[in-house]
């Protein structure tokens, strides 16, 4: 496969952000295809550095001022080994504010490391590029947000059910692992992958005492995925205290491996738990360090659940980055254990459900808590869906759906037709 051919949909969110903005950030996990992007599918001559080159690094190292200031149209490769750069950067822009001046990509969130200390708000915009989506790959345009607060589920893109779905969801979307069809090969690329952001990564931007132990941390989050975080668990587990466990957690989410799902809340509501998830954003990478292959799912399908809402978190957090409207997501739990996997709500507050069952059937008890949201949300819900391993589209009561996982990048191009059930 050569990622190299498909379409990116945040490719269009750069685009825009470079006519009127003088710093675009594309920002994301190594290895998600951030170079390809920027290298071969924006326009115009620009000056590429990249800060893996070992004579650029020492030079940004020593002088990121001299360093910056005699680029024009310059795209900067992984900036945030040398986080001085950005404050370079800001007095560059601020002496000159022409749109377009610097495209720079990151494998670290860059706004959140705490040895940047000015801002780069109002100068700078950001696009986050995961691994590629389902969608991508397959070359259909989703329309999944925008039918769901409609109240309307778009049709599977692709009949995928069963060991195919399997198939997917271990494989990830990683452009690497897309490539390797051998299970041990990909496994081999996972090792390595993880070792390289251990090894420089996170030294990049943190001091870290203990840094033999984030492989165990890795481990242990890969256990626990998808459950709500027990830092004090993990602290035990590895032999540090909570709050070092709970900035080396901070460490792997700000290099896009894992992140952590808030509890969605209103005010009003005083019976709802407020510890977070902790989710992986990639179910291939998740499967090769829980070591789960097609044959293990075989014999059993238990893990198949994590990996499965893995899989489809990931997918929504990636429908939701290169959409213009703003979404945000969040799980629910309540104190009498009713749940929802995610809960997506827009910037007018419309509520929508998501349950991730990974079986081929679905009753009314998988509603549970999609009905105890509903009741809480009121006017503002608008649907809720059980996601599954089938095939077809089940009304389960007034705004209650079961759905097979592919009409998540059901839409346009991909031969969908809307369904809609009042």
């Amino acid at each position: 496969m050569d990622d190299g051919l498909l379409q990116r949909f945040a490719l269009q969110k750069v685009l825009v952000a470079l006519e009127d903005t003088p710093v675009v950030l594309v920002n994301g996990p190594r290895q998600s295809g951030k170079t390809t992007l920027v290298r071969r599918f924006v326009p115009g001559e620009r000056h590429y550095l990249t800060l893996d080159d070992e004579t650029v690094l020492i030079a940004a190292q020593g002088d990121p001022a001299g360093l910056v200031r005699g680029l024009e149209r310059a795209t900067l490769d992984e900036v945030q080994r040398v986080p001085a750069l950005l404050r370079a950067i800001k007095k560059k822009v601020d002496e000159d504010r022409r749109a377009g001046h610097f495209l720079l990509t990151g494998s670290a969130n860059v706004l959140m490391l705490p040895t940047v200390a000015e801002s780069l708000a109002g100068r700078m915009e950001v696009v986050t590029l995961l691994p590629l989506s389902r969608a991508e790959i397959i070359r259909c345009r989703p329309r999944f947000l925008h039918m769901i607060f409609q109240g309307r589920i778009p049709s599977m893109a692709e009949r995928l059910i069963g060991d195919d779905l399997v198939a997917v969801v271990l494989q990830g979307g990683y452009p690497e692992m897309l490539r390797r069809t051998d299970e041990k090969r990909q496994r081999a690329w996972v090792r390595e992958y993880v070792s390289a952001v251990v090894q420089r990564d996170v030294r990049d931007i943190a001091e870290v005492e203990k840094l033999a132990r984030m492989p165990r941390l890795l481990a242990a989050l890969a256990h626990g995925a998808g459950q709500l975080t027990n830092y004090a668990r993990l602290a035990g587990e590895l032999g540090l205290d909570n709050k070092t466990a709970q900035r080396y957690v901070g460490l792997l989410e700000h290099l896009f491996l894992v992140q952590r799902l808030a509890p969605w809340h209103r005010n009003r509501l005083s019976r709802l738990i407020k510890t977070p998830k902790l989710h992986f954003l990639d179910s291939g990478l998740l499967a090769a360090l829980q070591g789960i292959n097609v044959a293990a799912i075989r014999r059993d399908r238990t893990p198949l659940g994590p990996l499965l809402e893995t899989f489809v978190f990931a997918e929504v957090l990636k429908a939701m980055s290169w959409e213009e409207e703003g979404y945000h997501v969040s799980h629910y739990r309540d104190k009498d254990q009713m749940e929802v996997d995610l809960v997506i709500e827009n910037e007018l507050g419309a509520v929508v459900g998501i349950e991730v069952k990974a079986a081929a059937t679905v009753t009314g008890a998988d509603f549970k808590g999609l009905k105890r949201l509903s009741a809480a949300t009121g006017g503002d819900f608008r649907l809720g869906v059980v996601l599954y391993d089938g095939d077809s589209i089940v009304p389960f009561g007034p705004r209650l759906f079961a759905a097979p996982v592919a009409c998540l990048w059901g839409g346009e191009g991909g031969g969908a037709v809307s369904e809609r059930f009042q």
